[in-house]
């Protein structure tokens, strides 16, 4: 039976941990994602799960150690942040290339520099070419159920590949919330046993991980990560839809939330989703046909899906909390406006930077995006194609 508690999000995911109940878990503490595995190494230290947790010098040795235990054909999961991240850079494409379900909570915030350890989402953004699926959540609950959901995805057989959990820094890491919790018996039912098909500790079967792989046979086996990622997607909804049979809560790619006859809409991600519903909201009752698509499934990205929903539009909006630096635009808005494009459809996209750093996007400045989107209606004409939003210029 599953019940009713109020926790912070990095709480939330430290449950999550526990009812998974990994072999391995190596991390090393980083704000704000530090009371995550705090809390969870207290659960270790009460006995309370049986794993085995690796202490580490520093990120890189938190994913390295990861890796190796994952390689040995244990069930190994990690937790990061911002600059933690970036440390593991080079071992993230390891941990993917290796074909490794490891599963890792990232708490998202600012890469420095400056310093900064608030929220914003340059961290997994820049991460999203490295071979991980990447699930996004608006609150601790969806944090939670995309944590377990995320075990089963990534040790798939015909996925094996490592899954990010992401959740706002702070504003869900470290925000109390009401959320469902699921019985312990029910979450290891769920997930079930691994079994690692191959594993270096397998004697009677030897394997090498982590070779040399020159021109003959690199680019095949890069071939076959992205056809795992393809291959993620069928799962990804496989999951999701066990997943609504066990919690009574639904899960697909993105969430349409006032989409059916919008004419205008705003795509974002994580927290900023629950702010845009509160514009949505309100311009509803004032007789705008606004609308929001918030994604979960950022990698790997459901493009046509997503153009699908949106061709019907005539303006959208796109929220990036991160800077590409392009020139051109956030990372989302260019997903975005190419799958528009490969579809020829009729829909005027713009995008808005947004909330670096931590600053906060409140429902008023949203309301404002929508009605410049009116705007571009009614103009037909595009001024700014990219605007930082709330910036002090």
């Amino acid at each position: 039976m599953s019940s009713k508690v109020a926790l912070t999000g990095n709480e939330a995911l430290a449950q999550a941990m526990r009812q998974i109940n990994p072999d391995v878990v190596a991390a090393y503490p980083i704000t704000p994602q530090t009371a995550m595995v705090q809390t969870f190494s207290q659960f270790v230290a009460d006995g309370e799960v049986d794993t085995e947790y690796v202490t580490v010098e520093s990120e890189h040795s938190a994913m390295s150690a990861t890796v190796g235990a994952s390689a040995a054909g244990a069930r190994a999961m990690t937790a990061t942040a911002a600059n933690g991240l970036a440390l593991m850079w080079e071992v993230l494409y390891i941990a993917s290339g290796t074909r490794l379900p490891i599963v890792m909570p990232v708490v998202n915030r600012a890469l420095s520099g400056p310093i900064n350890i608030h929220c914003d989402h340059s961290d997994a953004m820049g991460a999203r070419d490295s071979g991980w699926i990447q699930l996004y959540a608006e609150n601790a609950q969806e944090a939670y159920d995309n944590a377990i959901q995320a075990l089963r995805i990534s040790e798939h057989k015909d996925v094996m590949l490592p899954t990010m959990v992401n959740l706002d820094g702070f504003i869900t890491s470290h925000a109390v919330e009401s959320l469902e919790i699921l019985a312990d018996s029910d979450v290891k039912e769920f997930i079930g046993e691994y079994k690692a098909e191959h594993h270096l500790l397998d004697s009677k079967n030897p394997i090498a991980v982590g070779p040399l792989d020159l021109q003959d046979f690199y680019f095949e086996h890069k071939m076959q990560q992205s056809i795992a990622m393809e291959n993620s997607k069928e799962v990804i909804l496989e999951v999701a839809k066990e997943y609504k049979e066990l919690s009574g809560r639904e899960y697909e790619f993105f969430e349409e939330y006032k989409l059916d006859d919008a004419e205008i809409g705003i795509v974002a991600l994580n927290s900023t989703a629950g702010t845009a519903k509160g514009a949505v909201d309100n311009l509803r009752e004032q007789g705008v046909k606004a609308g929001l698509l918030k994604i979960r499934v950022y990698r790997p990205f459901p493009g046509e899906e997503i153009a699908e929903v949106l061709k019907s539009l005539k303006a959208v909006a796109v929220l990036d909390r991160a800077e590409s630096f392009s020139t051109n635009g956030g990372p989302v808005f260019g997903d975005i406006r190419s799958i528009l494009y490969n579809i020829k459809a009729d829909v005027e996209v713009v995008n808005y930077i947004y909330g670096l750093g931590g600053r906060d996007i409140k429902v008023g400045e949203i309301e404002s995006v929508y009605r410049d989107l009116e705007e571009i209606i009614d103009s037909g004409n595009v001024k700014n194609r990219v605007s930082h939003l709330g910036v002090r210029e």
